[in-house]
């Protein structure tokens, strides 16, 4: 019976692709804004980053974001819709978007559980994000501004602008997020 290739994790993958590309943590740090210690956490799999930090590493490491990106795609294709890769403690994705490579443009379908918020770093990556309510209610902050959006709502904003994601009602939400990275 053939063995099965057993897929790194995304932590180890960056280690290896930063060490490879001679790049320091504070180099990459500088890259994408992230703090050195955040990054460490990421490569020592301590904590699990959301897409937007993994297209920054991504673009600061000059590779294509599936590589990163990889793991999860194929598990989630496995997977039952309820079922897929966690990314943080309470976000869950599904990319929509595999075949874009080399594109600026990649979607998502979003799942954060009831009445949580995204814990780690807030995200922050260049282009624009486009984000729509499927289902629940969110709270999205970009900077210092709250906005509340219900099934059927949308913004559309300038990500390199600090943004954080909240459910803020009592059933998961799920939304499509579009995001543009020059």
């Amino acid at each position: 019976m053939p063995r099965r290739k057993k897929t790194q994790p995304i932590g180890k993958r960056l280690l290896k692709l930063r060490r490879e590309k001679k790049l320091t943590l504070k180099h990459l740090g500088n890259e994408t804004g992230l703090s050195t210690k955040y990054i460490s956490q990421v490569e020592k799999g301590e904590v699990t980053p959301p897409v937007s930090v993994l297209l920054q590493l991504s673009r600061a490491l000059e590779i294509d974001s599936s590589i990163l990106l990889r793991e999860e795609r194929k598990q989630a294709k496995k997977k039952k819709s309820d079922d897929y890769q966690k990314r943080t403690e309470m976000y869950t994705y599904e990319t929509l978007t595999p075949e874009a490579r080399h594109k600026h443009l990649k979607a998502f379908k979003i799942f954060i559980d009831p009445t949580s918020e995204h814990k780690g770093v807030s995200y922050q990556h260049l282009g624009e994000e486009f984000q729509y309510v499927i289902k629940g209610k969110i709270e999205v902050m970009v900077g210092e501004n709250r906005n509340v959006l219900g099934p059927g709502d949308a913004l559309h904003f300038n990500s390199s602008i600090s943004h954080k994601l909240r459910n803020i009602s009592t059933e998961k939400a799920e939304l499509l997020v579009v995001l543009y990275t020059p």
